[in-house]
């Protein structure tokens, strides 16, 4: 029998189903019982039910407790094969364990998995050395969990030492989306081989979303009028800004307010020196006058080659340092030496 279960071992390691150590060591069970009762001596209590399924388990597992063993020549031949049937449940068992594994592996690698997350960033599309870089930036602050969903043409997973899952197919398609659980996602950013893939995508994406924050890069930003056809809601930014990209996921409309800071008209920067005759100000005296005033807010201050960019309000600026502020519009040095006076 031990010989039998031997030849057999080799054949178990590549049934996969998890029915097959079970059935093994049933099997093994079943039949050691009763063969160990035929070589035992009469009224040996190794064969007593309360005794034999203890001494099979420990057996099996190679433990060996030592607390009841066979007394005969026969008894230690069926020890032999139940430990024998032990190691080739534990084979298949192992083997069952390496094969999940390795296909969960693999599946991970070939993005198809279908990813159980809510509350997390899905980028739609790859690009190599861009994504890398904005995922970079997403996962730089922590507490961000990032899905890239690649076309068919990824092969594998891109950044498989990164914590990105990773999803491929037809992203236009439904199914491909919600495996990558679009539908529960926080931010959506579409960042398209071009902006006629972009606008596709973002008509599907706006179809399966509910109530994510949506981005779609561009390289045309005229574009972003036939975006707002699809959901005014959707945000469009440059394509050739990565960081602002991830700046409008991280901080949903704060690409906007850039936009505006850089169009001609309406709020914008403006730069002026300290004037002489104020002397030194503290950067709280001088944003208190200056937004009481004209409205205006100061940003930075460049002072003894410096730049302070939201500077302390105790920063003391001596005379002449270089003022930066957010202003309807540009202060004259009479208007900013009344307002600090």
């Amino acid at each position: 029998m031990p010989i039998f279960l031997a030849r057999l071992l080799a054949r178990l390691t590549v049934l996969r189903s998890w029915a097959t150590p079970v059935l093994v060591i049933v099997f093994v069970f079943v039949t050691s019982w009763p063969l160990m009762a035929l070589a035992e001596p009469p009224g040996s209590e190794l064969v007593e039910p309360e005794n034999y399924w203890w001494y099979f388990v420990v057996t099996a597992a190679t433990v060996g407790y030592g607390d009841f063993f066979p007394e005969t020549g026969g008894g230690h031949v069926v020890g032999a094969y139940v430990i024998v049937g032990g190691i080739a449940t534990l084979t298949t068992l192992f083997t069952k364990l390496a094969s999940v594994l390795e296909q969960a592996k693999g599946r991970r690698m070939q993005g198809g998995i279908t990813v159980d997350a809510s509350d997390h960033v899905v980028l739609l599309g790859y690009t190599p050395g861009r994504t890398e870089r904005i995922v970079g930036e997403l996962l730089a602050d922590g507490g961000c969990r990032v899905v890239l969903c690649g076309w068919e043409d990824v092969a594998a997973h891109p950044m498989p030492d990164q914590p990105v899952d990773f999803v491929r197919g037809n992203l236009t398609e439904h199914d491909v989306l919600r495996r990558a659980a679009v539908h529960r996602a926080r931010s959506v950013l579409v960042d398209a081989r071009d902006d006629n893939e972009a606008l596709a995508l973002a008509v599907t994406v706006d179809h399966i979303v509910e109530g994510a924050h949506v981005v779609v890069t561009l390289r045309d930003m005229a574009q972003a009028t036939l975006v707002g056809y699809v959901n005014e809601r959707i945000r469009c930014v440059q394509w050739h800004t990565p960081r602002m990209i991830t700046e409008e996921l991280k901080s949903p409309g704060i690409a906007e307010v850039y936009a505006e800071l850089m169009t001609h008209g309406g709020t914008n920067t403006y730069s002026a020196p300290l004037p002489e005759s104020v002397g030194p100000v503290r950067v709280g005296d001088c944003q208190s006058a200056l937004g009481r005033s004209h409205g205006a807010t100061l940003l930075a201050a460049r002072a003894g080659g410096r730049l302070l960019v939201n500077p302390s309000w105790d920063t003391e600026l001596p005379a002449g340092a270089v003022l930066y502020y957010l202003s309807p519009r540009r202060l004259t040095p009479a208007q900013i030496t009344q307002a600090l006076d």
